[in-house]
């Protein structure tokens, strides 16, 4: 059996559809492409086949419905494109999923409620609920009160992280090309589509690109998704959306897209938590020891092994562990501010009450409350 066969028998997957295939690059709302794509997912659902549908196109739609040409740099008014373009987005999956019988609902997700860890279960519990009833959960950022400092990025990005959120088998990336190549095949007719790779492969960082005007994301946030994906296990597919039946034909079997197979046993759900945070307040600078204690041991971080501290974090706030060259060893949960933390760097644990006149734990970071990079 080949790992692809694995994709006919996923059960659970996460379509994430982008701004280029949702506008026709632009030139307004793809009626005819959402009701193919509702159709197909229709006939998934009828196979016993679960969805999620992580949706860009708000900002795109927007613009389109508003008549701007470029997309606007100003924050106010790239919130003001997605109130708009979100109503007539939304109004239009409910039309076409209505047409098989199906309910849709509409899910609007930013950083922080995916980095509170109560936020976070509630949004899984909802998820979780609306695949039990059997209705089709159309997610997006909710762009109308994001700012730079707390967006995901890109939606390849956030459909990682609901497949993350929800355990799916398999997260679908429908794009304007018919998957990844090892060069721009827009500028170079030589280039070969990759069939299927390791999504950790470190060939792929190379071969990717960057987006469009109309998207934030390109080949590079694709393959960075398929890995946040490969976190919980989950499989990912880089596929042309505007491809005849290009749902339809990859639950058959058909050998479409390109397939980056997760390779690593899948995180624990409080790890995936933990890695999903985006946004880091600060950064600890480890020595070699405990390096190698964090990598190779999987303990707890104790302030002795740390050199320096950096940022403004506050106890429980997201922090990096990197070596003395800056590479990132690890990611966690901090138990002490900054200006606590810089008073007992480098001193054992048994002298942070002395230091501090009081102790609420010998580590900086828990191994419980830690995930490796």
């Amino acid at each position: 059996m080949s790992r692809r066969d694995q994709i006919k028998t996923a059960r659970r997957w996460v379509i994430k559809i982008g701004s280029a295939l949702l506008t026709n690059d632009g030139k307004g709302l793809n009626y005819a492409g959402i009701a193919h794509w509702a159709e197909q997912m229709a006939e998934l659902k009828k196979q016993g086949i679960e969805l999620v549908l992580v949706s860009s196109g708000a900002v795109a739609a927007g613009m389109t419905r508003l008549g701007w040409s470029e997309r606007p740099t100003e924050l106010h008014r790239l919130q003001a494109a997605a109130a708009v373009g979100q109503m007539g987005l939304i109004q239009n999956y409910e039309a076409e999923f209505a047409r098989f019988g199906l309910h849709t609902a509409q899910v609007l997700l930013d950083h922080d409620d995916l980095s509170s860890r109560e936020r976070y279960l509630n949004a899984r519990s909802t998820l979780i609920t609306l695949l039990e009833l059997g209705v089709v959960s159309v997610v997006n950022e909710n762009d109308t009160v994001v700012t730079d400092e707390i967006r995901f990025g890109d939606n390849d990005t956030l459909g990682a992280l609901v497949a993350n959120l929800i355990d799916a088998d398999l997260l679908v990336i429908l794009t304007d090309q018919d998957g990844m190549f090892d060069a721009d095949p827009r500028s170079n007719r030589a280039a070969k589509l990759i069939s299927e790779v390791a999504a950790a492969a470190p060939s792929l960082d190379a071969m990717a690109g960057d987006g469009g005007s109309l998207g934030r994301g390109g080949m590079i946030t694709k393959v960075r998704a398929a890995r946040v994906a490969a976190r919980s296990g989950a499989d990912t597919i880089i596929l042309g959306g505007r491809q005849d039946n290009a749902l339809k034909r990859l639950a058959s079997g058909d050998n479409i897209g390109t397939y980056l197979w997760a390779d690593q046993e899948p995180q624990a759900a409080r790890k995936r938590w933990l890695a999903g945070h985006l946004q880091t307040r600060g950064t600890l600078v480890l020595d070699d020891g405990a390096v190698a204690v964090l990598s190779g041991q999987g303990k707890s971080l104790l302030p002795v092994g740390v050199k320096a501290v950096q940022g403004t974090f506050r106890r429980g706030d997201m922090v990096v562990c990197t070596d003395s060259s800056g590479r990132e060893i690890a990611r966690g949960l901090v138990n002490y501010s900054i200006g606590d933390a810089r008073k007992i760097i480098g001193q054992p644990s048994s002298q942070i009450t002395v230091l501090l006149g009081y102790q609420s734990d010998e580590e900086l970071i828990h191994r419980d409350n830690m995930v490796l990079s």
